[in-house]
């Protein structure tokens, strides 16, 4: 039952630290493989690059509720969001 999550390639979820600035201020995000994968995505469809649509990410939370209390676990859920708000089709369901 499991073997589609068990037997994935551990590169998927191999953590990567990625150095960007937020507000000016440098700073270091570390996610798994995969979410920097989305996110990537997510920044290429806006058509800006990754630190750019992180970093706009965060100045608009930062207007909207103040400094978010785990900035790292908000990318998971816009990644998960972006996830689920794209049609289902047999790509997206072999994707390894």
């Amino acid at each position: 039952m499991c073997q589609i999550f068990s037997h994935q390639n551990p590169e998927r979820y191999a953590c990567t630290t990625r150095r960007l600035r937020l507000n000016g201020q440098s700073t270091s995000i570390r996610l798994e493989n995969s979410f920097w994968a989305i996110l990537d995505a997510i920044a290429e469809s806006e058509r800006v690059t990754t630190p750019a649509f992180i970093s706009t990410l965060h100045s608009e939370v930062l207007q909207a509720r103040g400094e978010p209390s785990n900035f790292t676990s908000l990318l998971r859920c816009t990644a998960l969001l972006y996830i689920e708000n794209q049609p289902v089709t047999s790509k997206n369901i072999a994707a390894e």
